[in-house]
């Protein structure tokens, strides 16, 4: 699954990072397998801006799950500062810990340059940084000038993120797993899908081609309670779509009245893979879902207000995959 750290209109981020060990805890025990966090900077709706440090935070709470980041934006990062974070976090937690990056600045292009400061690159230095990044966890790194202690000789996945087929090229070049945001872009999933199996060239991380796809889930005991829940999810996109993030706002009854022109049809562009109802309904969208995409793993993100329902949204969503009859990697919900 995958963990946006929301900040829910009238509390604080202490408050979400509570809510977040709180329901990695929860997904644990319904038998998730990873929990990753994103990178976010400058959005009064989002707590996730230093994802490594909420890496060992849910970590340092979980016992079985593998936590990571979905993604850090590598553009926004020295690949050495990476690999000694990511390194110590592995070295606390061996085998628990994955890497996904990215390219995007998870901000605007002012924050973005407040983060990178006179630092040179960006995004078109991106490949060139993950190969830094191999390098860094390399034993045979343990020769050269520059080193990455703790992270030397580590075994961390990396992952690579994407939202356009621009990183589907990478992905393949580079024969590492792919997890695509289609939570919010869904235009290119299916074109990057394809860019991706059929580029793809075997490497000692991966021999085959590896495909996890992120989608929006809200699942209620009925259709009708799951759509009053999304509504806080459409208006939180809606604030985003106009350039105004706001904190993760309660369910209203209808939504109409809180439409800014264009505003609907832009989010329902954007939400356009969602699973939003009860286990039946969701249950046959994911059959459907599975087949068009031939996904190896999904990531989960379910952006409730009301904590207990946003648990039991994970929980009825597990309980749907158990019977979509697809291969266990499946059933393994991840991270966007």
């Amino acid at each position: 699954m995958l963990d946006l750290a929301p900040i829910l209109a009238g509390a604080t981020p202490t408050d979400t990072f509570r809510n977040s060990l709180n329901l990695a805890q929860a997904v644990e025990k319904l038998g998730y397998t990873r929990y990753w966090l994103s990178e976010h900077h400058n959005m009064a709706s989002v707590a996730s801006s230093s994802p490594v440090v909420l890496i060992g935070y849910i970590a340092g709470g979980t016992t079985t799950l593998r936590v990571g980041s979905g993604g850090i934006m590598l553009p926004n990062h020295a690949p050495l500062v990476v690999a000694e974070q990511i390194g110590t976090l592995a070295s606390l937690y061996p085998g628990r810990i994955d890497l996904g990056l990215g390219r995007a600045p998870g901000s605007d292009q002012r924050t973005a340059q407040a983060i990178r400061g006179s630092r040179m690159g960006g995004p078109q230095d991106f490949p060139r940084d993950i190969q830094q990044l191999q390098a860094y966890f390399s034993a045979d790194n343990s020769t050269a000038a520059v080193r990455a202690i703790p992270g030397e000789g580590l075994d961390v996945p990396i992952y690579i993120l994407g939202s356009s087929t621009d990183s589907a090229y990478l992905a393949a070049a580079l024969g590492l797993p792919y997890a695509f945001a289609s939570h919010f872009a869904p235009a290119q999933l299916l074109a990057a899908l394809e860019i991706y199996r059929s580029n793809f060239r075997p490497s000692k991380a991966l021999a085959s081609p590896y495909v996890m796809s992120c989608v929006n889930v809200i699942a209620a005991d009925t259709d009708a309670h799951a759509e009053y829940l999304s509504t806080s999810l459409q208006q939180f996109m809606m604030s985003v779509v106009t350039g105004r993030p706001a904190p993760l706002p309660p369910p209203v009854d209808d939504m109409r009245p809180l439409w800014v022109p264009g505003g609907q049809q832009a989010v329902q562009q954007m939400l356009a893979y969602s699973f939003i109802g009860s286990k039946a309904t969701i249950q046959q969208d994911l059959q459907e879902f599975l087949h068009e995409t031939q996904a190896d793993e999904l990531i989960a993100v379910s952006n409730i207000y009301d904590q207990e329902a946003r648990i039991y949204s994970y929980r009825l969503f597990a309980e749907a995959l158990q019977g979509v009859g697809q291969p266990q990697e499946a059933s393994e919900a991840v991270l966007s």
